[in-house]
């Protein structure tokens, strides 16, 4: 099972999601992060802080990606409870859903996040979401955002 992270809040219930099924199902979980796809993007700072103004990604950010997503599911896979649960990290540059349908060719299942922000994010599923449920060739799970409780 093939799950895709950027240590934003969409990506943490995907992981969750992910771990929890993983376990239903006896497999192992790919947490997958792509990072520095060319323009700026959210997952990259919700990450690492890291901003990238189009120029070749500092040498080290492949390995400081790698080690915040490996503490960032170590840390959700104790919090659900599933310390069984085989967890592959990879670390890839480039695009998001590219990265993510490359890495789940062998996977039975990808799991992705969205941001669903407002009225039209209800609406719609963001950049990644949408390319992947579209040119996936397995079952693609997208984890709903948290319900928002009115204010008041």
């Amino acid at each position: 099972m093939v799950v895709g992270t950027d240590g934003s809040e969409p990506a943490r219930r995907a992981v969750l999601f992910a771990l929890r099924e993983a376990q239903l199902r006896g497999v192992g979980v790919r947490a997958v992060c792509a990072y520095g796809g060319g323009r700026t993007e959210p997952s990259n700072r919700a990450m690492t802080g890291w901003r990238d103004a189009g120029s070749e990604p500092l040498p080290h950010l492949h390995d400081t990606v790698a080690r915040e997503v490996t503490d960032f599911v170590e840390e959700l896979r104790q919090q659900v409870g599933e310390p069984h649960v085989e967890v592959e990290v990879r670390c890839e540059r480039g695009r998001p859903a590219k990265i993510l349908l490359e890495e789940s060719q062998d996977a039975t299942m990808l799991v992705v996040g969205t941001r669903g922000a407002g009225l039209w994010g209800r609406l719609t599923l963001g950049s990644t979401s949408t390319e992947v449920v579209h040119h996936a060739h397995l079952p693609v799970v997208v984890v709903p955002p948290e319900p928002r409780t009115p204010h008041g």
